[in-house]
């Protein structure tokens, strides 16, 4: 029998979880269950949840179909840890991923298993295109964001994140992504006159690490033509091109890759998050064959062989990207979603633009202040939802791609009280 509790389990965690806990704080109550798009706290409230375990949830809380495949696979006793060793279920993973997801898009990649998070698998990116270039130096973006480790760490502009690495976080410079000067400075062109000058002080690169969605970093959009661009400019150097599409992957843009539309094929990709479709640990680098220069073990880790992630990976696979329906189902949705929130943008007097793409949306609005106080006054009424950007000025709707109609509009009626009430609140102060 579990073990009952001895005090709330509010106290306990006051008592004994470390301060660095974050989402707890924002979110102050304790969850019991969870299924689709809806979480159920100990009191019996169900909010809607519009993060998703930060794109972790594309296809939802425990998918019936995903929880079957995972059961039965553990009461056969199947493989659960086995390092990076051959199982039927790792097999069955990528004869499946290379089916229905390279193979379409006409893509060949070499699978890499790292650690079980995006972090991981920046990190072997960035080793590998140093070790194949002979170059240390990586051109990330402003407001990028990809790890907490001290590689990923390096290339992430979040000044706060950042300060806690305790020592120099070196080896990379941080250029100006798309837009970051407005809509009438092309960046690229910029980066393009500092590799061709000598004198720019800007060292040869390994590699460009970029987002095509900036999700931490404020739901700033890469422009097709800006992405091909960097693309040029990195085989024109000899860099390679990682594209970190950790949580703008797996469809949350409408395609199962985010820089699919672009036409764009990166030499190094990393995704994680919703692979497992579970919510289960699972990263992996994909690397074009050419420059898989890795000798046996020379990045490596113990949790490479999540079998169970291999499980419903596969499943999550064959029940939704079998063919294009799901894919346009999304697209649907996000063109939806932007409707909502450039209505709740016309609504609203401190509310600026809508940003991002597909289903990764959301509104920037004047400070993080206002942003904040909005996503709490929606957690009051039922809706689980979060900020992003420099100042935490993007409240973000990352829900489960799987969500109802109705529901996705129960959570964005919800945003838009909530956005209203802000609203009133700030023209009282000032007046």
């Amino acid at each position: 029998m579990p073990r009952q509790l001895t005090s709330t389990p509010q106290s306990v965690f006051a008592r004994r979880e470390s301060s660095v806990r974050s989402y707890c704080r924002a979110f102050p109550t304790v969850f019991t269950s969870a299924q689709g798009s809806r979480m159920t706290a100990e009191d019996g409230t169900r909010y809607i949840d519009f993060l998703a375990g930060c794109s972790t949830l594309n296809y939802g809380h425990n998918h019936p179909e995903l929880k079957k495949a995972l059961i039965d696979y553990i009461m056969s006793d199947g493989v659960t840890h086995g390092l990076d060793m051959h199982t039927d279920a790792k097999a069955r993973f990528l004869e499946t991923f290379e089916t229905l997801i390279l193979e379409p898009r006409d893509l060949d990649y070499r699978v890499m298993f790292t650690g079980p998070t995006g972090a991981n698998a920046v990190e072997a990116a960035l080793k590998l295109a140093r070790k194949v270039t002979g170059r240390s130096n990586v051109i990330a973006f402003t407001n990028g964001f990809h790890g907490m480790t001290l590689g990923a760490l390096a290339a992430t502009g979040n000044a706060g994140k950042r300060n806690g690495a305790g020592v120099t976080l070196s080896d990379v410079d941080h250029e100006a992504y798309d837009g970051y000067f407005g809509s009438d400075v092309d960046t690229a062109e910029q980066l393009e006159a500092r590799l061709d000058d000598p004198s720019s002080g800007l060292e040869a690169p390994a590699a460009f690490l970029v987002e095509v969605v900036q999700g931490e970093g404020g739901l700033n959009t890469a422009s097709d033509a800006w992405l091909r661009k960097i693309a040029a400019l990195a085989k024109q150097h000899g860099a390679l091109l990682i594209i970190d599409d950790i949580q703008a992957g797996c469809g949350r843009t409408g395609s199962f890759f985010s820089f699919e539309r672009a036409g764009v094929v990166p030499d190094i990709v990393t995704l994680a998050k919703s692979l497992s479709g579970y919510g289960l640990p699972f990263a992996l680098t994909l690397i074009k064959p050419e420059h898989d220069d890795w000798k046996p073990g020379e990045h490596n880790g113990t949790f490479r062989g999540n079998n169970h992630a291999f499980v419903t990976a596969t499943r999550a696979l064959e029940l939704f990207w079998s063919n294009d329906d799901f894919a346009r189902d999304v697209e649907r949705k996000g063109a939806h979603l932007r409707q909502r929130l450039e209505t709740i943008v016309a609504d609203t007097g401190i509310a600026r633009r809508v940003k991002g793409r597909g289903m990764m949306a959301g509104i920037e609005f004047e400070s993080g202040e206002q942003a904040s106080q909005i996503c709490k006054q929606c957690f009051k009424a039922g809706l689980i939802i979060e900020t992003s950007g420099s100042h935490d000025e993007v409240v973000k709707v990352l829900c489960p791609l799987v969500i109802s109609d109705e529901e996705l509009d129960e959570g964005l009626s919800i945003l838009a009280k909530a956005a209203e009430t802000v609203d009133a609140q700030a023209d009282k102060a000032a007046a």
